[in-house]
């Protein structure tokens, strides 16, 4: 059975959905805590992704679908000005506050602003929740082979890299594809391709001569993600071409699930429970500034989800993928007893 001992999974993460006022200084509340990750996307507009984190600070906006540089201006502080103890604030940018719009945001709980982390010969500013198996990581890069300390005290199985400095791609690093270092591309649709850089250690990612995620002075923002039975999981899996399509198992109710394929082109899908209910079709793409759309579609269940399509970019015959779930409810918590036959 799938026990975890994260019995409600809303204390670390949860999909908040506001409609926005287009008006200054406005409180998002209802998140359950305090977030330390913040994602926001207008579902109604084309509008970009905005990505803010407490070790950053919240004037510091970073995106998905653009390769651009960390924006640090008042129109980041327009888009997210604070972070408060069960919600976070906004402004009257239109992408994260558009008048009328109905916004998402999905939320992850770190450890605040983060302290001095001497694990690696890098020096780095860490936050890092061990108990749900995620850390934010700052760093300045060296173009050289090191190694910089994330704080989990556990592997991470997915680390996204941001060059902060320099106009550069995300690098969406994993072993979860075949236990190889492969690395996809955002906002790029590209097959996965190998990752030179060793895998992580419990205590430290190792670092190449790369610009993007390790260039000589530039400020870079990590995101590291280890598994947490009951509560998150990180798989592959292989469509089957059908609208009854492939299942797969999570032991969890899934919150929140990020697909993409890996063998061919294909985007990243985003979809959540309370965007939408079964046969879940709202769909966000995060390397796409599209509005939310009726997409291929899945379903919840109560350990996992299930393909209802046969599309390439979720479910194509024979075609790899990834996914990214996170828990609504475990199946099996620590204070619960399962049933046994008598």
């Amino acid at each position: 059975m799938a026990y975890t001992t994260i019995n409600k999974s809303g204390e670390h993460f949860n999909t908040k959905l506001y409609t926005g006022t287009e008006t200054a200084d406005t409180n998002i509340t209802g998140v359950g805590f305090q977030p330390d990750w913040v994602w926001i996307k207008n579902r109604d507009t084309t509008g970009w992704h905005n990505l803010h984190d407490a070790v950053r600070g919240a004037g510091k906006l970073i995106y998905t679908n653009r390769t651009n540089a960390e924006r640090d201006d008042a129109i980041s502080l327009t888009s997210l000005s604070s972070f408060n103890s069960d919600g976070f604030t906004v402004g009257n940018n239109g992408d994260t506050n558009g008048n009328g719009n109905n916004i998402a945001s999905w939320n992850w709980k770190a450890n605040g602003a983060g302290s001095a982390n001497t694990d690696g010969s890098i020096s780095s500013t860490v936050s890092a929740n061990t108990t749900a198996g995620f850390s934010i990581v700052s760093y300045t890069g060296t173009n050289a082979t090191g190694t910089v300390g994330h704080g989990l005290g556990a592997t991470p199985k997915i680390v996204l890299y941001k060059n902060r400095t320099d106009v550069t791609y995300c690098y969406f690093t994993t072993s979860i594809i075949d236990g190889t270092h492969d690395l996809l591309l955002l906002p790029a649709l590209d097959a996965q391709q190998p990752f030179s850089a060793s895998l992580p250690t419990n205590s430290v990612l190792n670092l190449i001569a790369n610009n993007d995620t390790n260039g000589s002075g530039d400020n870079i923002i990590a995101y590291c993600f280890a598994e947490k039975k009951g509560y998150s999981k990180f798989g592959s899996y292989v469509g089957n071409g059908n609208a009854d399509g492939t299942f797969i198992y999570t032991g969890f109710k899934p919150a929140f699930v990020i697909n993409k394929r890996t063998d061919s082109i294909g985007n990243w899908n985003m979809r959540d429970v309370k965007r939408d209910v079964n046969e879940n079709t709202n769909n966000l793409y995060s390397n796409l500034d599209n509005a939310e759309a009726s997409g291929q579609g899945i379903d919840f269940l109560s350990n996992g989800f299930k393909q209802r399509n046969n599309g390439g970019d979720n479910n194509g015959s024979g075609a790899t993928y990834i996914y990214m779930a996170f828990a609504e409810a475990p199946l099996v918590g620590s204070n619960n007893v399962p049933c046994t036959a008598r």
